[in-house]
């Protein structure tokens, strides 16, 4: 066990090599996340007729996918953290009964939503909207993502108990299988082609919980054949509610950082849709399109959290440490390039989607203004997966309720009255986000100093 131990990458390999090796796959994985909405909100705005009412049926449904996928990669982030930790300690009964754990809190994940997609979608989607044809094509795409939302569930556990073991690559492959069965599917779902019936956006649901399910097995697979590091088998899924608390001391802020996206999208689109329906379609394509980036910071930050808690199990110093400098290093980077891509391609990505009019300008102003605060929250997302590693859940949680919670819908608000007298105060409301990075950047420095000081100096030097 312990030459498994010294001869696991993420105890020996140079860090900053080992940050691009298990980033870059999880970077893409994250980012091919990504593709499932923003695809299909492409096909539907070009549906004809109803395009545009679609787009907004889509922005209506997205909170719930996301809580979905929040529940989903908490819990994951949660198990690959202590999966992790345990690897790195030796401990390969506790790895196998944490991923055993981790399979059954899938089962019960999956039935919640099963349950929210049969008798709660009508109610949840009457709270944003009073237009029934909008309605009508959210509830029925909703709906369907919740009753077959097996796949994206099992899939955000497999992907993170592969990363979890250094091999991040399969969940990538996984990952990418998934997305590309969706973009075949929606053209031939959503407008009938090749004799298959129109289903419209019906269709885009059926090939999206089709792509998930695709990523979801070979996850499966992957993880039973590679990950031979965990052994396998019913007696390692009965509940262990030590280890169940174990997971979402680590990962219950992660759920609530992601559970936040959603909560937030809910509540700006009720605000929003309070100035104009234009500005709810506008928002909801240009938090599609900046999820490319967001996701590729989120991946990183899911190669941050296993290299610098694997070398906390191991007590080093010196790798800890590189890990938090290259981690941060590399976000920043990332975030530069999408604020380089957000500012030149704002008008073409518009134009992608069939945009017109106000909703065209209002879209374009969000991709140019909102993208101003990528830096900080690139430096935001990557302190949260340091202060997991690290054991700092609480410290991870407040930085999420500040820049997804706290300074977000109380100034949207304010600034929304304004915009409602004049859409030419729409720039102010696009800062809101500028001013909700920035400050939860200044809380989190001084958190990672405090941080810094009481655990990362305390370790030895190796």
């Amino acid at each position: 066990m312990e030459q498994k131990e010294s001869m696991n990458k993420m105890g020996t390999m140079p860090v900053k090599r080992l940050m691009l090796s298990m980033g870059i796959p999880m970077v893409l994985s994250m980012m091919l996340q990504a593709v499932y909405n923003i695809v299909d909100s492409a096909f539907v705005s070009n549906m004809k007729g109803d395009g545009e009412l679609a787009l907004n049926a889509l922005t209506l449904a997205f909170p719930v996918q996301m809580l979905m996928v929040a529940i989903g990669i908490g819990t994951g982030v949660g198990t690959n953290a202590l999966l992790s930790k345990s690897i790195g300690q030796g401990n390969k009964e506790k790895a196998s009964r944490v991923a055993g754990n981790a399979i059954f809190l899938c089962i019960i994940i999956y039935v919640l939503f099963l349950l929210f997609g049969c008798f709660g979608v009508d109610a949840y989607i009457g709270t944003q909207t009073t237009n029934e044809t909008i309605a009508g094509m959210a509830g029925t795409y909703l709906r369907i993502c919740c009753i077959i939302s097996m796949g994206i569930v099992f899939f955000n556990i497999f992907e993170k108990l592969l990363q979890a073991t250094g091999r991040s690559l399969y969940s990538t492959i996984a990952q990418v299988a998934g997305a590309v069965t969706n973009i075949i599917l929606d053209p031939i779902l959503i407008y009938g082609l090749f004799g298959v019936p129109e289903f419209g956006v019906a269709g885009a649901a059926y090939a999206t919980v089709v792509g998930q399910i695709v990523s979801g097995a070979l996850g499966l697979i992957f993880h039973l054949k590679l990950n031979k590091e965990i052994s396998n088998g019913l007696r390692y899924m009965k509940p262990s509610w030590q280890i169940i608390k174990e997971i979402y001391t680590i990962g219950l802020p992660a759920i609530i950082a992601q559970a936040l996206m959603s909560f937030m999208t809910y509540g700006l689109n009720i605000i929003f849709v309070k100035i104009d329906e234009s500005v709810v379609t506008a928002y909801g394509l240009y938090y599609k399109i900046q999820q490319f980036i967001l996701f590729a910071a989120f991946g990183l930050r899911d190669a941050i959290t296993p290299i610098v808690s694997f070398n906390h199990g191991m007590r080093s110093k010196s790798r800890v440490k590189e890990g938090i400098r290259y981690g941060m290093q590399y976000t920043l980077i990332v975030m530069a390039v999408g604020l380089l891509v957000m500012e030149l391609f704002a008008e073409p990505f518009s134009k992608i989607f069939g945009l017109s009019g106000q909703t065209q300008e209002l879209c374009i102003s969000a991709m140019r203004i909102v993208s101003l605060s990528f830096l900080f929250a690139g430096a935001n997302i990557a302190y949260q997966g340091i202060f997991q590693a690290l054991d700092a859940g609480l410290e991870s949680l407040v930085i999420s309720v500040c820049r997804q919670f706290l300074f977000v819908l109380p100034v949207a608000w304010g600034f929304s009255l304004l915009a409602r007298q004049s859409m030419d105060y729409m720039w102010l409301v696009w800062m809101t986000f500028l001013i909700a990075e920035f400050l939860s950047v200044v809380i989190a420095t001084i958190f990672m100093r405090r941080i810094n000081k009481k655990v990362v100096d305390t370790l030895e030097e190796k």
